[in-house]
C-alpha cells in the first residue's frame, strides 16, 4: 500500500515520491505531471515557468546565510518509463502507481516504478518545500520527454538558468559520482512486402518468448540479458531452415530505451511437418532456456496451435529478414579503451513488428564516441538496407564528456569520503543523462550526477532501496550546505 510508503524516513522524500506516483506521467503525455508541478510550485508561493516544450522551472531563493553562495540548478526528468508485466492488468494513462515494500526495497505492483527519475524529482521537491533545511539559492529544473528522445532538455533555451552548479540526480548506484555518460541515436528501418495466401495443408502456430528480465538498454545492456527479438528471431530462422516456416506476424519489444521482455509471432507450416517442427523446436528451447539459466531464469517459451490465418509474408522479403536480424548488432560493440569497464558503444534490437504487410525495425545506438556511434550506426544501415529496407536516424543526442577538475566534483567527492569513511566510485555510465545535452546551451555549467540505489530500471522488476535512500537525503543535505561561495 502507498500508506506504508509514506512512513518510510526520511519521510519528506518519500511523501514526496508517493504524491508524485500518483499522477500519469508517462513520457510525451506529461500534461498532468506538468500541471501538478505547477501547482506545487504556486502552493509554496516560488515563481514557477513553464517554457514552449513543457520543461518546469521552479526559483527558490537561499536561506539565511546563504545568499553568497553559487547558485544550484537541481535538474530530473519528469516522466517515466511504462513497462507491465504480461498478466498485470494496468493502464499508465489513468492510474496511479501502486507500491509496496520488499524487505529493503520499495517496489510497484507488476509496473515499472518510476524511482527513475521520480526520486529526483521528489528530492528537490522536498528541498523546496522544506523550511529547515540550508541551502543556496536553487532553481529547481523538471524536464519533459528524457527517457524516449530528451526532447525537454534538447528544448530548453540558453540563459533561462542562471545557475553555476549543476545537480542531477539521476544515477542509480548511491557510492557513484556521475561525471559522464553515453550519447545516443534512434536507428529505424522500414519496408512493405506482398503478402501470400495461406494454401491447405498447413498448421499455425503462436510462438511466445516471456518471462525475460529485461531492464535498462545502456546501464543493463553489459549483462548478457536475453533480448526476447533476438531469440524470437533465432527461434523462426532454425524454423524456417528446417522446415520452411512461414511468418503471419510478429510483435516484440515496446520501447527503445527498454532491453525487450516479450517477443510474440504466429506462423504457419506444412501439417505434414508439424510433429517434427514441434520436436526440433522444443529441443532448441531447451537449449535456449538453458544458456540463459543464470541471468534470466524465468524465460518461458511456448508453442501452441492457433487458427491458421489467410496470409503469410512473402518468402524472399522474409529470407532477408531472418538473415539480417540474424546479423543485426545488439549488445555491446565496444569497451572503453580509456576508462575501465565502461561500455563505449552498444546497441538495443528494441521493436520489431511485422504484418499487414508493413515491416518495422526500432533500435537505440548508444556510445559516448561519436565516431563509434556512426560507425554502429552504418553497420545496422548496411545490413537492413542490404534487405531493401529504409534506415532513418533520429533523435541524436551527445554524451557527456568528463572533466576530472570540476570543483563540485571535489566537493562531492570529499564530503562522501568524510561522510561514509570510503571514497565514491566517480565514474562515467552507459545511460543517456541529459547533461550532455545541457551542456551546450550552458557550456560554463559546472555538472555532476548521483543518486540513490535503484535496480531493475525501465522494467517491471524495478525496485529502490530504502536504506539508500537515507544516505542519499543525507549526502544531498551536506552537499547544500557546502557549496562553494561565489
Amino acid at each position: 500500500m502507498n500508506s506504508e510508503i509514506r512512513n518510510l524516513e526520511p519521510k519528506e522524500l518519500w511523501n514526496k515520491f508517493a504524491d508524485l506516483n500518483a499522477v500519469p506521467r508517462p513520457s510525451k503525455k506529461e500534461e498532468r505531471v506538468i500541471a501538478f508541478m505547477k501547482n506545487f510550485g504556486a502552493s509554496l508561493g516560488l515563481p514557477v515557468e513553464v517554457d514552449e516544450v513543457g520543461n518546469v522551472l521552479i526559483r527558490k531563493p537561499a536561506t539565511s546565510g546563504m545568499e553568497n553562495r553559487k547558485t544550484v540548478v537541481m535538474q530530473s526528468h519528469l516522466d517515466m518509463v511504462h513497462q507491465k508485466n504480461a498478466d498485470t492488468v494496468f493502464d499508465f494513462d489513468t492510474q496511479g502507481i501502486e507500491m509496496h515494500i520488499d524487505g529493503d526495497w520499495v517496489r510497484a505492483k507488476g509496473t515499472t516504478l518510476g524511482a527513475d527519475n521520480g526520486l529526483g524529482v521528489a528530492t528537490i521537491m522536498a528541498i523546496l518545500e522544506s523550511n529547515e533545511l540550508s541551502h543556496p539559492a536553487i532553481e529547481a529544473l523538471f524536464t519533459i520527454d528524457e527517457e524516449t528522445g530528451m526532447t525537454g532538455a534538447m528544448g530548453l533555451k540558453p540563459n533561462w538558468l542562471k545557475g553555476d552548479i549543476l545537480l542531477n540526480l539521476d544515477t542509480e548506484e548511491d557510492d557513484e559520482i556521475g561525471v559522464g555518460c553515453a550519447g545516443g541515436v534512434d536507428v529505424t528501418a522500414e519496408r512493405t512486402y506482398k503478402e501470400e495466401e495461406v494454401s491447405e495443408g498447413k498448421t499455425a502456430y503462436e510462438v511466445s518468448v516471456t518471462g525475460l528480465n529485461g531492464g535498462h538498454s545502456g546501464m543493463d545492456i553489459h549483462k548478457g540479458l536475453g533480448n526476447a527479438n533476438k531469440i524470437m528471431n533465432r527461434l523462426l530462422f532454425d524454423g524456417f531452415e528446417d522446415f520452411g516456416l512461414r511468418i503471419h506476424q510478429i510483435k516484440g519489444g515496446s520501447l527503445r530505451n527498454a532491453i525487450p521482455r516479450e517477443s510474440f509471432a504466429t506462423i504457419v507450416v506444412d501439417t505434414i511437418q508439424a510433429e517434427a517442427f514441434e520436436f526440433e523446436t522444443s529441443e532448441l528451447i531447451t537449449t535456449i532456456k538453458k544458456e540463459l539459466s543464470l541471468v534470466d531464469p524465468s524465460l518461458s517459451i511456448e508453442l501452441k496451435q492457433v487458427d491458421l490465418p489467410s496470409n503469410v509474408m512473402e518468402l524472399g522479403v522474409q529470407e532477408g529478414v531472418l538473415k539480417s536480424l540474424y546479423a543485426a548488432h545488439n549488445g555491446v560493440y565496444v569497451m572503453s579503451l580509456s576508462i575501465s569497464d565502461l561500455v563505449e558503444t552498444s546497441n538495443n534490437i528494441a521493436k520489431v513488428t511485422i504484418g499487414n504487410g508493413d515491416i518495422k525495425i526500432e533500435c537505440l545506438t548508444r556510445s559516448s564516441v561519436d565516431s563509434t556511434k556512426l560507425d554502429l550506426v552504418n553497420k545496422l544501415r548496411a545490413t537492413f538496407e542490404l534487405i531493401g529496407c529504409e534506415v532513418t536516424t533520429d533523435g541524436d543526442y551527445p554524451g557527456w564528456a568528463p572533466n576530472m577538475n570540476s570543483a563540485i566534483l571535489k566537493v562531492l567527492d570529499e564530503l562522501y569520503q568524510k561522510i561514509n569513511g570510503e571514497k565514491a566510485h566517480i565514474a562515467a555510465c552507459h545511460a543517456g543523462l541529459e547533461c550532455g545535452i545541457l551542456g551546450q546551451n550552458y557550456p560554463d555549467m559546472d555538472m555532476i550526477s548521483f543518486g540513490p540505489t535503484i535496480l531493475g530500471a525501465h522494467s517491471p522488476d524495478e525496485r529502490a532501496s530504502i536504506s539508500s535512500a537515507q544516505k542519499y537525503w543525507g549526502f544531498v543535505k551536506e552537499i547544500l550546505e557546502n557549496i562553494p561561495s561565489k
